[in-house]
């Protein structure tokens, strides 16, 4: 995937011209992650470009958007349970430290994951897992992309 979403991810989301969008949420956007080393990578993007802090939406929206990430995180739960036996949990996490908007990071972890790294945050994983190829979303990731996708649609019923 190439193209200029990548310069604004939220704006692109919002023209319809971001690939990585599952879904669209209440708050913001389900995207796919652009790496897939842990599988089943996900984010979601506050729907509105400048928000940069949880602390910068009104209380609502605020409560919205962890919604939402509760939503996603559980929906890569599901998906990655089905899918790999050996799936041990997810993690959420908003940082900011990089990009200058509000978004919420949702990794799968697994048991057969180096074990110098199992327990410890996906920020300390070798940069090589972030720029090879081998794990650059792609269409070797659609099961993944629909069952996400349909998990945060039958989600949204269940209330």
């Amino acid at each position: 995937m190439t193209g200029d979403w990548r310069m604004d991810r939220i704006g692109a989301a919002l023209r319809g011209e971001n690939p990585t969008v599952l879904r669209r949420l209440e708050s913001g956007f389900a995207v796919i992650g652009d790496v897939q080393f842990l599988p089943g990578y996900s984010v979601l993007l506050v729907d509105q470009p400048g928000v940069q802090r949880l602390s910068d939406l009104p209380r609502a929206r605020r409560l919205s958007f962890l919604s939402d990430m509760d939503r996603l995180g559980e929906a890569v739960e599901r998906v990655c349970q089905r899918l790999d036996p050996d799936f041990r949990r997810v993690n959420l996490e908003i940082l900011g430290n990089t990009d200058p908007f509000l978004h919420a990071h949702v990794w799968p972890r697994f048991e057969w994951e180096p074990a110098d790294l199992v327990g410890k945050p996906v920020w300390l994983y070798p940069s090589d897992r972030w720029s090879d190829e081998e794990f650059r979303l792609g269409p070797q990731h659609d099961v993944l992309r629909d069952g996400i996708g349909s998990e945060l649609d039958r989600l949204r019923w269940r209330g």
